[in-house]
């Protein structure tokens, strides 16, 4: 295992909109269900790119895993394929579970329309960063 100040230079982010959503979304990611992910594109890009390693923090915001991003491209919410919503790892990961839960998480956000274009991303799961023991 790297020691953290390796992950300084790196973006920090937590999955979600809470603690309880970004451990629950972390969790996904590290089982390797969860390959993927959206947001707004109202949002810009968030310093996304291709080939891009990002740390992932758990809801207390301690850094649990490195991803890099394999794949960016924007579509609108209406045209999110099967395929993807099933990557994004969330409930039965079927398409109508994907966009029930993603619906919700962009009213919460204030940024849903049934025409929103959104960044879509596929990522690999690069380190797991084991929690520090105390």
């Amino acid at each position: 295992m790297a020691s953290l100040s390796a992950y300084a230079e790196l973006e920090h982010f937590a999955f979600g909109d809470g603690p309880a959503m970004a451990d629950e979304l972390l969790a996904l990611v590290l089982s390797g269900v969860k390959t993927a992910t959206c947001w707004a594109a109202s949002q810009g890009l968030k310093g996304s790119a291709v080939g891009a390693r990002y740390v992932v923090l758990n809801g207390a915001g301690k850094p649990r895993a490195v991803i890099e991003s394999v794949e960016l491209a924007q579509r609108r919410f209406t045209e999110v394929e099967t395929a993807f919503a099933a990557e994004e790892g969330e409930g039965d990961l079927s398409h109508a579970h994907w966009a029930a839960v993603h619906r919700e998480f962009f009213v919460r956000e204030g940024t849903f329309a049934t025409d929103m274009m959104l960044w879509c991303e596929r990522f690999r799961l690069v380190e797991v960063i084991e929690e520090a023991r105390a």
